[in-house]
């Protein structure tokens, strides 16, 4: 049955809780048959009001801030699996006592804090803690600079010059993050070069973290691929083996409902001004980048047919995204749905401009769509001074 959108506001991300399921579905059907644990990395996707769902598939969450372990806590009731770049004295105490698993950047910060993990772990036995190590392999195909770990220069992780023969003592877990939507065949290349550069310490660990951009809910993934590959990698080195894919989890579960506020012709051009803003509530589109999906439109324009260019709603000048052909002329009022629009997108959503976030709201499986929260001038009054 298609979504009813007369009762939905604009802007609205509107989650669909069966795509959720079918993609959870999918993904605990790989964490069972090859043996590993995959868990929720809520840079991607942190709809706390959808982790009770979640939680029915997944048994853990990925942290890289102290607010997104708080999260995990209080709405999941998980001790957080955490990466932080680099740690704060203040904060580390309460890390340390909200987290089951934590990674260090590099040495430096691991030999910084590694006493008061000692004490920590001594004043809490009952509590699992186990730490690792951040490394980078040195191979990405992740074609994106701002998104690809392994350039020259990288502050993500450690290259295997810096590491000694034997893991340092308190270092039990090796963790690589070098994927960005990749497939299981761009996953088997890397772990040839993890292997080459760290097979020696694999052996001594006890878990491997092949952190996130494992998208196995796109459609053409090689699911048996990624099985075989995880499997293998377990049984070689005896560890656990842990994934945290970001996209995944909320690919394609969801879209951004949106309207038509003016249409006008600029020099030539067809604009259509929206009640969204690329910038502010799809900055992906721009820094990536790349063209959303528009239900119903076509993706190029096509000779013959109604072209539009579509407008953010702020004063930033390249606030737009365009062309789209379309069957008929838009007109104010019209809904223009972007489509794929839950993961790293509402995660991202700022107030630029002092527009309003999109509200946010779940289309439940029984066919019924449910407003979670709506946002004013408070969301916007509290982020400033």
């Amino acid at each position: 049955m298609p979504i009813d959108y007369s009762d939905i506001p604009s802007p609205c991300f509107v989650l669909e809780e069966e795509l959720l399921r079918k993609n959870l579905e999918l993904i605990d059907s790989v964490q069972k048959a090859a043996g590993c644990k995959i868990i929720l990395a809520l840079k991607g996707f942190s709809m706390y009001s959808a982790f009770p769902i979640v939680k029915e598939y997944l048994h853990g969450a990925t942290a890289s801030s102290l607010n997104e372990i708080r999260l995990i806590n209080d709405f999941m009731g998980y001790q957080a699996h955490t990466y932080i770049p680099a740690y704060l004295e203040n904060e580390f105490e309460e890390v340390l006592s909200r987290s089951s698993h934590i990674t260090f950047n590099t040495l430096s910060q691991w030999e910084r804090f590694k006493d008061r993990v000692a004490i920590y772990r001594k004043s809490n036995p009952l509590q699992e803690l186990s730490c690792g190590i951040r490394v980078n392999p040195q191979y990405s195909e992740v074609s994106t600079e701002m998104y690809n770990p392994c350039v020259p220069g990288s502050r993500l992780g450690v290259t295997r010059d810096k590491l000694p023969d034997l893991l340092p003592e308190g270092i039990e877990g090796i963790h690589f993050h070098t994927l960005c939507e990749n497939d299981s065949y761009t996953l088997e290349r890397t772990l040839a070069a993890v292997e080459e550069r760290f097979g020696d310490l694999l052996h001594q660990a006890r878990w491997l973290n092949m952190g996130g951009g494992h998208l196995m809910t796109r459609e053409g993934y090689d699911t048996s691929k990624l099985i075989d590959l995880v499997s293998t990698i377990r049984e070689k080195y005896n560890l656990e083996v842990i994934l945290e894919p970001g996209s995944a989890i909320a690919w394609r579960t969801g879209e951004l409902v949106t309207t038509v506020l003016d249409v006008m012709d600029s020099q030539g051009i067809e604009v259509a001004v929206l009640d969204t803003s690329f910038a502010a509530h799809m900055p992906d589109t721009l820094e990536m980048p790349y063209k959303p999906v528009i239900k119903g439109a076509y993706q190029e324009p096509v000779e013959g047919k109604y072209t539009c260019r579509m407008g953010g709603m702020t004063c930033l000048a390249g606030d737009f995204m365009g062309d789209y052909s379309f069957d008929k002329p838009l007109e104010v009022g019209d809904k223009i749905i972007f489509e794929d629009m839950i993961h790293y997108t509402m995660v991202k959503t700022t107030t630029f401009n002092g527009v309003n976030l999109p509200s946010i709201g779940l289309w439940t499986k029984d066919q019924k769509f449910r407003l979670i929260r709506s946002f004013g001038y408070e969301s916007f009054k509290d982020r400033l001074s």
